[in-house]
């Protein structure tokens, strides 16, 4: 069955979508810690304010996974926030959340997009080799205990 997924962006509507999506991406792979609930139950003073952008797809209005990125520099984001719920996994849609930001990346000329994971994740690390992400060092005070890959896509 073909599935119609719309990418639009953030509106306040989608608040609680973005809270619910990442806790349970966080609950079922790692733990909550209490600067995850801040960022996220706040994605308009953490990420958008500050000049970042959230990303939604939906399918017949149903948030089906959302994806941040969080300014670093005027032309450098973190692709972040990253969730696609249990009952919405394998139907491609984090590779079209994917497809979006770097299509979005581009149409705004930054020089890249870089992101943090966890090896754990094969699939997530699979997807972002596959978009061309290469895995740099993790710096020593990265802003991610359960982080223990850093990957970058240079874009021009």
């Amino acid at each position: 069955m073909e599935h119609s997924l719309e990418i639009k962006a953030h509106e306040p509507s989608f608040s609680q979508a973005f809270y619910d999506l990442n806790i349970e991406w966080l609950e079922t792979y790692f733990y909550v810690e209490d600067f995850d609930r801040e960022v996220l139950s706040k994605p308009q003073q953490y990420i958008l304010d500050p000049g970042g952008h959230i990303f939604y797809a939906l399918e017949n209005d149903k948030v089906l996974g959302c994806v941040a990125l969080k300014k670093i520099e005027d032309d450098l984001f973190e692709l972040t926030k990253m969730a696609v719920p249990p009952e919405a996994r394998g139907k491609g849609v984090g590779q079209k959340l994917m497809q979006h930001c770097i299509g979005f990346a581009k149409e705004q000329e930054w020089k890249g997009l870089l992101l943090y994971s966890n090896r754990i994740l094969e699939n997530a690390i699979h997807i972002y080799r596959k978009y061309g992400f290469e895995e740099i060092p993790v710096e020593p005070d990265s802003p991610y205990e359960r982080s223990n890959i850093k990957m970058y896509l240079p874009l021009n």
